[in-house]
Order: structure tokens, then C-alpha cells, then sequence
């Protein structure tokens, strides 16, 4: 007779899929909100049921042994599975149900409150997500829709463009560029922008490399982008931002820029591909019209704050 399979606990698989992401327990940590000996103990528990060590610490944090490596995407497959059908099942048990996320200061009130309008029955909901959130809370069945801004891995997703934002550049009001109507990228050849953990994003918000194939300066390292508003406020760097992101309620002493010469960020609306809810449709409807209204107000907001 066969040895019968462990009864995977889901949310140790996820717990381990995090720690695989961040590379570090403490950061994983961080962003479960759980502590770093809980989530040891959780690790080892899901490493017992397997009977495989999965992950290795080391000087610099944590890498995958070769059971590790193996058991990755099937894990990431069995979540998504698993999410799948949750999302499926409240589906059919409510109809009439949706929830909206949305990242920083990308507005989603107008397409809501048009949607709730069109179909009184619905059930909308509204969460927002970390940067890093929206591909990850659409796949585990948290949020119907995302509305976000790109970099965005659309892997597993349908993704439609709304509208574009120009490219600012954040710095500190006594900053040397302060006062300057525009700037170009030769004006920031020099100027530390932070780093974030995340390849595809240092890439697209650093313009990394410069279009003459020139590396971005490296500035400190954050975990999210809201960490960085101190650090200009400060004068230890400026980072380049949406115009969406709107400066003043960002920090008090950081203002923005026009940034020439850049391609301006896309806000997208994200879904899982193949998701029948039927309030789909009607949402990206909504947004497709009012974000005709909000492309237009953040095209014409771009001048120093």
C-alpha cells in the first residue's frame, strides 16, 4: 500500500512562500505581522509534515535548499488553486458581490460609487493594498479587481490600461533643484534614488539603467516606497514618483517636480483571468469612465508643488 500524502496546513505553505519571497525571516515576518520565532516555529512545522528541510539561514538570510526550490511552485500552485476555488464558491454563493483593491493614492471612489449606483443589490467592497499586494491579493482570492499602477506581473491575470500619470521628481523644499520648473534625468545623474526589494520595480521607478545604459545612482534600501518620503524630506535622496501620488500629502517638507524626457506611468485595472463575477464588467466600465476625469486632473497638476 502506498504512503498516504501529509495534510498540508495552507496557510504554513503561504507563510513559506513569503519567507521564499523576502529571503530574510525577519522581513517576512514583517509583512505576515507575525513575529520572526512564530514564524520559525511555523516553518519547521511545515518542514515536519513534508519531511524535507525547505530553507537554509545563512549570513545574509535565508535561500532555498533543493527540496525548497522544488516545493516553490508547487506550492505558489497549490495557493492559487486553492484561492481559486474559494473565490469560485463565494462567487456562486454571492452573486452580487465584489471587492475593490486599490494602492497608494490610485482613487477608485468614483467608479465605486457609479457601480453601487447601477447595481444598488452589489455588495462593493474596498481594501488597499501595499505596492507590492495587488498581483498576490487578486491570485489568493482577497480582492476581485485591483486598480494600480504598472510595474505588474500579468501572469494568471487580464490586465486593461486606464490612464497615464507623468513622472515627477520628489525632493526636499532647500533641495538644489528646488525652484526649477522642470528637470531631466542629466539633472539627477548624481542623486541617490532608494532601493526597494523588488528587481522589476527598482527597474521601472529608478529608470535603471538610464537610457544611455548608465546604472541609477544607489541610494538606502526601503522595504516600501512610504519609507522613502522621510529619507527626502531629509535630503538623503529624491525618487521619482507618480504625479497621482500628489506631494503635498505625501510630507510636508518634500514637494515634486516635472520630470522631461521619461515616459509617464500607466494605472492599470487587474483581474484574475477566466473570473466570471459578474460585476466585473460593470466595475471596469465605471472606471474606464470616470478615469477620464482623473488621467486629465493628474496631466494638468504636474507643475512644482
Amino acid at each position: 500500500m502506498s504512503e498516504s500524502a501529509p495534510d498540508l496546513d495552507l496557510r504554513l505553505v503561504r507563510y513559506f512562500t513569503v519567507v521564499a519571497e523576502h529571503r530574510h525571516f525577519g522581513r517576512a515576518a514583517e509583512a505576515l505581522h507575525i513575529t520572526q520565532p512564530s514564524l520559525s516555529r511555523q516553518i519547521r512545522s511545515l518542514e515536519r509534515q513534508l519531511g524535507a528541510r525547505l530553507l537554509d539561514r545563512t549570513p545574509h538570510g535565508t535561500r532555498l535548499t533543493e527540496a525548497g526550490e522544488i516545493f516553490l511552485p508547487r506550492a505558489r500552485a497549490l495557493l492559487r488553486s486553492s484561492a481559486q476555488a474559494a473565490a469560485a464558491i463565494r462567487a456562486a454563493a454571492h452573486p452580487s458581490r465584489i471587492t475593490v483593491g486599490h494602492t497608494l493614492n490610485v482613487p477608485v471612489l468614483p467608479a465605486v460609487r457609479d457601480l453601487r449606483h447601477r447595481h444598488p443589490d452589489a455588495d462593493v467592497r474596498v481594501v488597499e493594498l501595499a505596492w507590492n499586494e495587488p498581483r498576490t491579493a487578486l491570485l489568493e482570492g482577497r480582492v476581485d479587481v485591483a486598480v494600480c499602477r504598472l510595474p505588474l506581473r500579468d501572469r494568471g491575470l487580464r490586465v486593461t490600461n486606464l490612464y497615464q500619470e507623468p513622472r515627477v521628481l520628489l525632493i526636499a523644499r532647500d533641495h538644489r533643484l528646488a525652484g526649477k520648473e522642470q528637470v531631466t534625468l542629466d539633472d539627477i545623474s548624481d542623486e541617490p534614488l532608494p532601493r526597494l526589494p523588488d528587481a522589476t520595480w527598482n527597474a521601472y521607478w529608478r529608470i535603471d539603467p538610464r537610457p544611455d545604459g548608465t546604472p541609477a545612482p544607489d541610494g538606502p534600501r526601503i522595504e516600501a516606497p512610504e519609507e522613502k518620503f522621510e529619507l527626502i524630506a531629509a535630503g538623503q535622496a529624491v525618487a521619482i514618483v507618480s504625479a497621482g501620488l500628489r506631494a503635498e500629502t505625501l510630507h510636508p517638507d518634500v514637494i515634486c517636480i516635472p520630470l522631461e524626457g521619461v515616459e509617464p506611468s500607466q494605472v492599470v485595472l487587474a483581474a484574475r483571468a477566466g473570473d466570471d463575477n459578474r460585476l466585473l464588467a460593470p466595475f471596469l466600465k465605471a472606471a474606464q469612465s470616470t478615469s477620464r476625469n482623473i488621467g486629465s486632473s493628474t496631466a494638468s497638476t504636474t507643475t512644482p508643488s
